[in-house]
């Protein structure tokens, strides 16, 4: 693999990366840090078009819905910058869980769901929300489902409670996993079933508090219930059973999106270490970035930085070439490996910043209370340790 930007990537990055220093950064203050991201939404309309205008939309997305094309490698590049601003992925609408979704519903969705769901989705006009995780069973486990969705003629009936379907304040429509064959065997009892928000029985109960923080609009986590929610049978994606393997296939590339965005982050926090220590001084004319241990946690962090997006550009480079079933390992290893990374380049930046560290002046304490949740979502850390352990141990019988 040639891990050489090509150079019309780097041009994009460097032309991207301005437009985030300039555009976006500027509007992060307090009331974006204590969970108001709601307050922003006429600005970011205004920003969205002008990303629309500069042929930005949607780097990952293909032509044919609007996106500039980019293969998951070239992507990876482009969400690292990105998440330098908490802004960044929502302005460009490359934003989870849309994203999924969208890859969901081009992949497995009909031409009526295409066009009911995908394309105003693609465009921007609407949000989704994914529900998934029930506050009543194992997230790491998703065989294992109590809501249900019954045929009833035309219909499926949908009951069940989920919680953590990120987004679903304000969302559209939500794509809904339940058990529609209880009797197949684990990896065929599942369904995936659009349910648009406004249906009778789709309940909005809550926005979680995450860490003190309950978030609002596209940045926030809700619990929901669904209570005789009946929806038309064509809304069920791909077929009966399907669930599962959707899941599987939305989730592959998806790391690859989290992991990079995960890097972008732990180098903005980084930054921001460095930019205090040689300005902070602990006395006259001691600047912090003469203490040994600043040293030691700015040599550390770059290079675990440097290692994790290495490995995060071989596993997307491997998808590209291979596919995501052929890249699974890699894809697990960079979802235990990078996540812990940022954890601990963010508990550093924080320490370096003492007291200031802990207030929502600036970003790393949003950061860090909405990050930690890195080794839970999308399969917890010590599930991706198994699967790569198990695959180690084929190679000795």
């Amino acid at each position: 693999m040639n891990f050489n930007i090509p150079p019309h990537i780097q041009k994009l990055m460097d032309e991207i990366r301005e437009f985030v220093y300039e555009e976006l950064i500027p509007l992060e203050n307090s009331r974006l840090y204590g969970g108001h991201f709601g307050e922003l939404l006429p600005v970011l309309r205004e920003k969205r078009e002008k990303v629309k205008s500069l042929g930005w939309w949607a780097p990952w997305l293909h032509h044919e819905w609007g996106g500039m094309g980019l293969s998951l490698t070239e992507y990876a590049h482009i969400s690292e910058v990105l998440a330098h601003s908490p802004l960044g992925h929502y302005v460009f609408n490359c934003q989870a869980p849309d994203v999924g979704n969208m890859e969901v519903l081009m992949m497995f969705g009909n031409e009526a769901q295409q066009a009911q769901y995908l394309r105003p989705l693609a465009s921007g006009d609407i949000r989704s929300c994914f529900s998934m995780t029930e506050p009543g069973r194992a997230g790491s486990n998703p065989t294992w489902l109590d809501t249900t969705a019954v045929r009833d003629g035309d219909e499926y009936v949908i009951n069940g409670r989920k919680w953590f379907t990120s987004s679903a304040d304000g969302a559209s429509f939500a794509i809904v996993m339940a058990v529609t064959n209880p009797s197949a065997e684990k990896h065929g009892r599942a369904s995936m079933i659009i349910v648009p928000v406004g249906t009778p029985g789709f309940n909005h109960l809550r926005r979680i508090q995450i860490m003190g923080d309950e978030g609002s609009d596209h940045a926030s986590h809700s619990e929901v219930e669904y209570v005789d929610c009946r929806v038309p049978a064509e809304n069920i994606i791909h077929h009966e059973g399907a669930g599962f393997m959707i899941a599987q296939a939305r989730l592959g590339p998806g790391r690859i999106h989290h992991a990079m965005r995960w890097i972008g982050i732990a180098e903005r926090a980084l930054a921001l270490m460095c930019q205090y220590a040689v300005q902070r001084e602990v006395a006259p004319g001691r600047p912090l970035a003469t203490q040994q241990t600043i040293q030691d946690w700015t040599a550390e962090s770059r290079a675990e930085i440097e290692a994790a997006r290495l490995m995060v550009l071989r596993c997307a480079h491997r998808i590209d070439e291979l596919g995501a079933k052929a890249a699974r390992t890699d894809i697990s290893m960079i979802k235990f490996f990078v996540a812990p990374i940022l954890q601990r380049v963010l508990d550093r930046a924080i320490q370096a910043h003492g007291a200031l560290g802990m207030t929502d002046d600036i970003p790393l304490s949003y950061w860090y209370r909405h990050e930690r949740a890195a080794r839970i979502y999308d399969g917890p850390d010590e599930v991706h340790k198994m699967v790569v352990a198990r695959e180690e141990f084929k190679r000795y019988g």
